[in-house]
């Protein structure tokens, strides 16, 4: 029998349907019901993906006593974290306020208010390792909201204090706050596997992008080391799908040997783009390889038939965590006969395994070998066979722009129209399926919408649309950018930078922004980006200014915790060497060719082959002869149709 959850459209909801718990989705339905019975709400916020979940779920609330107990005590609410990222972060904040760390499944109490009073991330179904069983802590928290609720209060007071408490504003960091951001990231670069910190060891994306953007400065002499040693590192390690592409979310070991298996349309669309540029600029044929494959990926497992792109693949299948990936030697033999030697050696393949009794393919040989080729497509078709892993396949708003920016940039780079035609195509779905009665909205599933785009929808897509009007030169896709930027003062905050919700979106506990940059850009760093690039296509400065003051908004994080703002970083660096080139003519692709040879994320390009009208940057030049125009701040050069020469005035 089916619980409300069935009419839900979040697959990660879905997942618990048939749970016996009673759950409610997250609304006024499930506050009103814990008023009326006088019991606290049991909040549980995962993901559709999220290994710990799949396990908190089988362990307790697949339990019959467990759900009775739950049921008995609570309203239970389930909330899918992608879906309301609002409710997420803010509770998420509580969690991190009263344990130090954070993570999911979440599970928070909170009062008839909202005010959360006791919180964790996964309990085990019995007590180990000094944790209590999950049936302890409910039991302890009923008891404590029946005999003690003065002291429940008192909690939630400081809860509510300690993650209302506003982060100020403070003016934009110079020169020397942003050399000083780059050494404190360089303390912690692991100089042995490459990235930062130890287990388990995120790619850190957003950081990446900065120490790409700055790699050719003075002052971050180990930028293009680190970037390069991270990327050489994670694409040998058992974190890049070796015969499929992609990436996992992260590696639960410092070497990136055993991922943690799940796929996430956010990660992959931003390491394709770090590879793809960081071949580019470095002379890496081999990172440029990776973001091929990794594209690939998202082509053949994550793409909806119409374009857009799913949310991502779950750790599990068959209920174990791992399974569709990992081999035995055996299996190799088997399926590659003689040539399974220098593969198995290349790949580290052994009879024990690397995990579980089994074999995670990494790659420990120094030179490919032969045949390695047609030996991954052998492997690829034979694990197509198997039970796939859960796929959560939502597509939501804001990941969408980030890998439309990636095919966009990639097709334009590397002249492969194949690309740019599957950004085309994902941003037409967006448009068709997630744009309700001029509104975004963040997600979209079987015909069904969820609530409102958040503020990284409408900045992730308006940077998207940037790119690709640039890789195109249409300029439709301009004006659905520049409508998305007119959106964005709908969360802008008096003072200073951005709110993650809409001023008419429901009303929370608090209205919660959206300022770190990890593992993906943060709505304020990617509002930040976008204000950035629609004022070198307008000259407008009051745009400019909206920028800096998204990117001011972060500036105490950039000084304190730099890592957790490096979108924030990246782009502030790019603010301060910005251009603009126009290219109108006939043979406009050909110019835009230099633009695109090398990773120029300041440079805004307005390309157009007829008709000048509705890019100011473009406006009153003729289009009847090929020209490029370099300007900054619309002073522009003597124009040119030579190639050599463009390249020399964007320097």
């Amino acid at each position: 029998m089916t619980n409300r959850l069935a009419e839900a459209a979040s697959p990660y909801l879905l997942q618990h349907q048939d749970n016996p718990v009673d759950w409610y989705e997250w609304g006024e339905e499930a506050f009103e019901e814990a008023r009326r019975r006088d019991v606290p709400i049991l909040l549980s916020v995962g993901y559709a993906a999220c290994h710990w979940c799949h396990v908190m779920a089988h362990e307790s609330f697949e339990d019959i006593e467990t759900a009775g107990e739950m049921n008995q005590l609570f309203v239970n609410v389930k909330v899918d974290r992608e879906e309301r990222p609002d409710v997420d972060t803010i509770y998420m904040e509580a969690v991190q306020a009263m344990t130090g760390r954070g993570g999911w499944p979440m599970t928070v109490w909170i009062d008839h208010d909202g005010r959360p009073f006791f919180a964790g991330t996964y309990f085990p179904k019995t007590s180990a390792h000094g944790m209590a069983s999950f049936r302890e802590v409910i039991a302890a928290v009923s008891s404590a909201w029946v005999m003690r609720r003065d002291v429940v209060a008192e909690q939630a007071e400081k809860l509510v204090e300690a993650i209302t408490r506003e982060t100020p504003s403070s003016d934009l960091p110079g020169p020397e706050e942003l050399h000083l951001a780059y050494s404190q990231i360089a303390a912690g670069f692991d100089t042995h596997h490459g990235g930062f910190g130890g287990a388990p060891k995120f790619p850190q994306q957003p950081v990446l992008e900065f120490l790409l953007r700055v790699q050719d400065e003075e002052w971050a002499p180990r930028a293009g080391h680190m970037l390069n040693k991270t990327l050489e590192e994670m694409a040998a390690g058992g974190i890049h799908d070796q015969i499929g592409g992609g990436f996992a979310r992260y590696s639960v070991d410092q070497h990136w040997l055993v991922p943690h298996f799940e796929k996430m349309l956010y990660d992959n669309a931003q390491l394709a783009r770090l590879y793809l540029w960081a071949g580019i600029e470095n002379e890496r044929p081999d990172f440029v390889e990776v973001a091929r494959s990794t594209l690939e990926y998202l082509i053949r497992d994550l793409q909806h038939q119409d374009g857009g792109f799913y949310s991502s693949e779950d750790a599990d299948s068959e209920g174990v965590e791992g399974r569709f990936y990992v081999w035995s030697l055996d299996e190799i033999h088997t399926l590659l006969g003689d040539g399974t030697g220098e593969i198995s050696k290349y790949f580290g393949v052994t009879t024990e395994g690397n995990f579980e009794g089994s074999n995670i393919l990494n790659v420990v040989g120094d030179t490919p070998p032969p045949g390695l080729g047609s030996a991954k497509q052998t492997l690829l078709d034979a694990r197509s066979k198997r039970v796939r892993p859960g796929l959560d396949d939502k597509v939501i708003a804001s990941w969408n722009g980030l890998a439309i920016r990636a095919f966009a940039e990639s097709g334009a780079a590397l002249g492969e129209a194949a690309l740019v035609q599957t950004a085309n195509r994902a941003a037409d779905f967006i448009f068709e399926h997630l744009v309700v009665d001029g509104r975004l909205m963040r997600s979209w599933r079987h015909g069904r919408t969820s609530v409102p785009g958040f503020l990284d929808d409408h900045a992730s897509m308006a940077v998207a649309l940037f790119t690709l009007y640039a890789a195109t030169g249409d300029v439709g896709w301009y004006d659905r950018a520049t409508w998305l930027v007119s959106e964005l003062g709908r969360f802008a905050n008096p003072a200073g930078g951005f709110f993650s919700t809409p001023d008419d979106g429901e009303t929370l506990l608090k209205r919660p922004d959206d300022s770190t940059d990890n593992p993906l850009p943060s709505g304020n760093a990617l509002a930040a980006e976008a204000l950035l690039i629609a004022s070198l296509y307008t000259g407008d400065r009051e745009t400019f200014a909206e920028a800096e003051g998204a990117l001011g908004s972060a500036a105490l994080l950039m000084g304190q915790y730099p890592s957790m703002v490096g979108h924030h970083l990246a782009v502030l660096y790019s603010s301060r060497r910005t251009k603009e080139l126009a290219i109108v003519g006939p043979d406009w692709k050909d110019l835009a060719n230099v633009h695109w040879s090398e990773y120029r994320p300041h440079v805004a390009l307005a390309p157009a082959s007829g008709a000048t009208d509705g890019v100011p940057l473009l406006a009153n030049r003729d289009p009847a002869g090929t020209l490029a125009y370099v300007c900054q701040g619309f002073v522009c050069q003597l124009p040119t149709s030579d190639p050599d020469l463009l390249a020399g005035q964007l320097g």
